[in-house]
């Protein structure tokens, strides 16, 4: 029997699913902060950044994400998180993660001076997703 009642969680990119299952706890990277989500949580709607996503399973097994930024929705015993992208932390590759974070660095720079029209939002979000797939994996700067 588990510690804690369990709940049904989706962590879902545009290619599919990245996790689905039940968990005792979630906890989600949200726009004022993490958000932590157990068993019969009040309904939410929320605004998701890049950051860290820990799926809590029974057993005191840890899922933990680098995820994208996105949406997250809790309903009755359902917690959904629709992210445009999530790497489970033993898949991250540290090498695109870096290149990642160099080439967003480098256009925001762009940007700062006049030389880009990219979108700073989604340049700021690609960062921290970058900056989050290191941390995630261990390879922090």
């Amino acid at each position: 029997m588990p510690d804690h009642p369990l709940f049904s969680v989706s962590v879902v990119t545009p290619e599919g699913a990245a996790f689905e299952g039940d968990a005792e706890m979630l906890i989600v990277p949200g726009a004022a902060g993490e958000i932590g989500v157990l068993a019969r949580h009040a309904p939410l709607v929320a605004m998701l950044n890049a950051g860290s996503t820990r799926i809590h399973l029974s057993g005191g097994e840890l899922r933990e994400f680098a995820t994208g930024p996105g949406f997250f929705q809790v309903l009755e015993d359902r917690a959904i998180a629709l992210v445009d992208d999530a790497v489970a932390a033993g898949d991250i590759d540290e090498e695109r993660a870096r290149r990642q974070l160099d080439e967003s660095r480098a256009e925001l720079a762009r940007v700062e001076a006049g030389e880009s029209t990219a979108d700073r939002w989604q340049l700021e979000q690609r960062i921290r997703h970058a900056e989050s797939q290191l941390h995630v994996s261990g390879h922090a700067e």
